[in-house]
C-alpha cells in the first residue's frame, strides 16, 4: 500500500513540474515589446501599413518620436520607393519646429486628396467600365467620389500577387456600395479589355516615367493597344530625381529551401511617360510633361 501511494505522490509530482514547465515556456518564448518607434517602421516593413499616403503618415510619426540621424536613416530604409515618405522626412530635417511643419504637410496632403478625388472622378462617366490595380488610397478616393456624384459604373481590378493587396481594394469598394469584379493578375487581359479606363496610383514620379506596383507597366501596355486612356494619380509631393525599385522578401513568394530553385519577389516596375495618357493630381488632370513641370515648382514649397 505504502509503495502504490509513493507511486501516486510521484505522478503528481511529475504532473506538477510539467505544469510548470509549460506555463514557463510561452514566457520564454515570447519576443521582446518594440518600442512605439520600432513597431511603426516594423509595420511598413510588413505591409501593415500600405499606400504612400499612410506610409509617409507613419514615417513623420516616427519622425516625431526620434529624430536623430541613425533613426532618420532607418525610417527612409523602410521603403526606398517611396519619394512621398523621402520628401517629408528632409521638410521636417530642415524645419525649425517639426511639429508644426509635420502638421503642416499633412493639411496639404489631406486638401490634396479631396482635389484629386473631385479632378479625378470628372473624367468617370455613367456606364463606365474601370479598371485599377492593388490598393490606391487615392484612387479609392477618386471611385467614392464618383459615387456620391451618382455616378454609375463598375470596377474591375486583379489580385496582385504574392499578398493580394487587391482583395483589400475590392472589400473597400464594396462597402461603399460600389460594384467591384476581382480577377487571378493572368486574367487581366481578359477584364481589362472589357473596361473605358484605368487609374492606378503613383508611388514615385521622375521626368522620365513614374514607378508602381509590379504589374502597372504591362497593364498600361494592354490598355494602350486597346485604345483605353490610362491615368496615374497622386500627389505631386511624390517626385523624385530617381527611382530605387524595391524588391520584397521571396518567402512571400515560396518557402522553399531547394537550392535549384531561384525566387524572385520584385514589388514594383517602371512605367515609361509615352505609356501614360496624364496625371491626376492636386494641379488638375495634366500631360505628363505639363504635370513634372508644374510639380517641380510646387515642391519647392517643401523643400
Amino acid at each position: 500500500m505504502k509503495k502504490k501511494v509513493r507511486k501516486k505522490q510521484k505522478q503528481k509530482v511529475k504532473k506538477n513540474t510539467n505544469k510548470t514547465q509549460k506555463k514557463s515556456n510561452p514566457r520564454k518564448s515570447r519576443k521582446p515589446k518594440l518600442s512605439r518607434f520600432d513597431q511603426i517602421l516594423q509595420d511598413i516593413k510588413d505591409v501593415k501599413i500600405q499606400g504612400a499616403t499612410n506610409i509617409a503618415k507613419a514615417g513623420i510619426r516616427a519622425f516625431l518620436l526620434k529624430s536623430d540621424k541613425e533613426s532618420v536613416k532607418k525610417i527612409l530604409k523602410t521603403r526606398p520607393t517611396e519619394p512621398l515618405l523621402q520628401n517629408a522626412i528632409r521638410y521636417l530635417q530642415k524645419s525649425k519646429n517639426p511639429k508644426t511643419a509635420s502638421a503642416k504637410f499633412l493639411n496639404y496632403m489631406k486638401k490634396s486628396k479631396q482635389k484629386i478625388a473631385n479632378s479625378g472622378s470628372a473624367l468617370i462617366k455613367k456606364e463606365m467600365n474601370i479598371y485599377t490595380h492593388c490598393h490606391s488610397s487615392t484612387v479609392i478616393e477618386i471611385l467614392k467620389q464618383a459615387k456620391k456624384r451618382k455616378k454609375k459604373f463598375v470596377v474591375y481590378t486583379t489580385e496582385v500577387e504574392p499578398l493580394l493587396q487587391g482583395r483589400q481594394t475590392a472589400e473597400e469598394l464594396a462597402k461603399s456600395k460600389i460594384q467591384i469584379v476581382i480577377a487571378p493578375d493572368l486574367a487581366a487581359e481578359q477584364t481589362l479589355e472589357k473596361c473605358d479606363l484605368l487609374l492606378f496610383g503613383v508611388d514615385a514620379v521622375t521626368k522620365k516615367g513614374l514607378a508602381n506596383k509590379i504589374g502597372t507597366n504591362i497593364l498600361c501596355k494592354l490598355a494602350k493597344e486597346y485604345s483605353i486612356p490610362r491615368y496615374a494619380c497622386g500627389t505631386s509631393l511624390k517626385l523624385a530625381k530617381k527611382i530605387k525599385l524595391e524588391s520584397r522578401p521571396t518567402s512571400e513568394v515560396w518557402q522553399t529551401k531547394n537550392k535549384k530553385i531561384e525566387i524572385i519577389n520584385p514589388a514594383f516596375d517602371f512605367v515609361e511617360k509615352k505609356l501614360i495618357t496624364g496625371v491626376v493630381s492636386e494641379l488638375g488632370v495634366l500631360p505628363f510633361n505639363q504635370f513634372i513641370k508644374k510639380a517641380k515648382n510646387n515642391l519647392k514649397k517643401f523643400s
